[in-house]
């Protein structure tokens, strides 16, 4: 899948979004090693509009100065592309698409707020902007990786262009287990020897057949869904993959073999999600699949809900947009799948009408870490680069996922659930119902399409809707 694009300015001296600052610490001035970059780079730009505007050269070699042209475009393609801006963002230390604004940051269910001590502060520098970013860099990042041993029976020894649906939900299940077994309020060392615990879980994410979630592994539970090397799917198809896979390591080990440590429930409607009506989240049904994998020895155990959605035709229906930027605020929050047509990302936080995310699209390369390496570099699995993007830009198809430790924090999840859906005006995202039996609407105004970014849901002319919350 393509990166997604630069949206910064960097010509408007206006915009809220125009702020530099280096990966280890923000700053408004430029060393002079970022100047001379920042030179060359302006110039090579220059270089190539002369280049193609010269009507002197294209008078008298036009043959050659259509070749040259077609040259200068793809170079000018690169010099724009997504590589060039990683490499704007870690030579010149530029953090693209920060606001300047001092609202309310939320990351993953915790808020952090910007408190300036004096009016000529930027909000980059200070300290609430500090603690989200050592949040936010400590969150797991999944890109893409080349180099790892072929997929299968195919050649595919890189997942680049296709894989981000899959490193996006690597990186929410990372999260979960973060959570589960090291707590929210985690922070990865600054120095080694790391946790064991987050070792672990970053071994379980290698590129091969001997780490549990790998691409490897995951492909292959979803093949009924779609899922092929070199074939990308959507949302949908991509929580049911995770199901699967949990399904079969359950049933494959012994009981005492927590190596998958929660239950996983897919919130979905009529039909099991394919057509019509809200997502129904059902207390019965969570119960009965927390009873499942616990093998009947306990009446509840973690449970990983995914709640995939498609919340417009070409665009997220405006009504959604408030509703979506409320789950951030859940403590029990995992983000969403989500981005833009055709690009998969991970969106973990929310400030105003933007949300921050992790971008899968950088190509590096494969690393596996031994669980027992407390040494190993895991810098690759990190990211000090935030970025944001519009709320209302981020495609219709997505998937929220949350994490509830046990029963006490199911509860509060479905309080909170139940309360967001009542202030939706007749349009939640999902309804809590207590069984299956409850009486349901007949609104048919969602569709989870099985999973391409380009699912279609109703027009602005159904915004009537009246899913009953029980």
């Amino acid at each position: 899948m393509k990166n997604i694009p630069d949206r910064t300015d960097t010509n408007s001296t206006d915009s809220p979004d125009r702020i530099c600052g280096s990966e280890t610490g923000p700053s408004n001035r430029k060393s002079p090693k970022s100047s001379l970059w920042s030179g060359f780079l302006v110039s090579a730009f220059s270089v190539f509009d002369s280049h193609s505007q010269s009507k002197v050269f294209q008078k008298k070699n036009q043959e050659t100065s259509t070749g040259n042209h077609g040259w200068t475009a793809a170079v000018k393609r690169v010099m724009n592309g997504g590589s060039m801006r990683r490499i704007q963002e870690r030579v010149l230390g530029y953090k693209t698409n920060i606001s300047n604004s001092v609202s309310d940051m939320w990351l993953l269910g915790v808020c952090y707020k910007i408190c300036l001590e004096d009016p000529s502060q930027e909000p980059v520098n200070s300290s609430g902007y500090a603690s989200f970013s050592e949040d936010f860099s400590s969150r797991i990042l999944m890109t893409y990786r080349k180099g790892f041993v072929s997929i299968g029976d195919s050649k595919y020894t890189s997942d680049v262009n296709w894989g981000c649906m899959l490193r996006s939900s690597q990186m929410l299940v990372a999260q979960a287990l973060l959570v589960h077994r090291l707590g929210r309020p985690w922070r990865k060392p600054l120095h080694q020897p790391f946790d064991r615990d987050y070792i672990e879980i970053l071994h379980m994410f290698g590129d091969s057949e001997d780490s549990l979630f790998s691409i490897h592994n995951l492909l292959k539970p979803g093949e009924s869904y779609a899922l092929a090397p070199g074939s990308w799917v959507g949302p949908y198809a991509m929580c049911r993959t995770w199901e699967t896979l949990a399904r079969c390591k359950i049933e494959n080990n012994e009981l005492e073999d927590k190596t998958f440590p929660m239950a996983i429930y897919i919130v979905s409607g009529d039909e099991d999600g394919e057509r019509g009506g809200a997502p129904v989240l059902c207390i019965e049904d969570a119960s009965r699949i927390c009873s499942e994998f616990s093998r009947n020895q306990a009446d509840w155990s973690p449970l990983l809900l995914l709640v995939p959605l498609v919340l417009g035709l070409d665009k997220v229906n405006p009504r959604y947009l408030p509703l979506l930027a409320a789950t951030f605020t859940f403590p029990q929050s995992l983000g969403i799948l989500g981005g833009r047509p055709g690009a998969s990302t991970y969106l973990i936080g929310v400030q105003d009408d933007k949300v921050f995310y992790l971008d899968p699209h950088e190509v590096q390369q494969t690393v596996n870490i031994s669980k027992n390496n407390l040494e190993a570099d895991t810098s690759s699995y990190h990211c000090n680069v935030i970025r944001q993007i519009p709320l209302e830009s981020i495609d219709p198809s997505l998937a929220i996922g949350f994490y509830c430790r046990d029963k006490d924090d199911f509860d509060d999840f479905c309080s909170r659930a139940s309360e967001l859906a009542a202030e939706s005006n007749g349009a939640p995202l999902f309804t809590v119902t207590e069984a299956r039996h409850s009486p349901k609407s007949s609104s048919t105004s969602r569709t989870h399409e099985a999973d391409s970014f380009d699912a279609a849901d109703d027009a602005e002319g159904s915004a009537q809707d009246e899913w009953q919350l029980l």
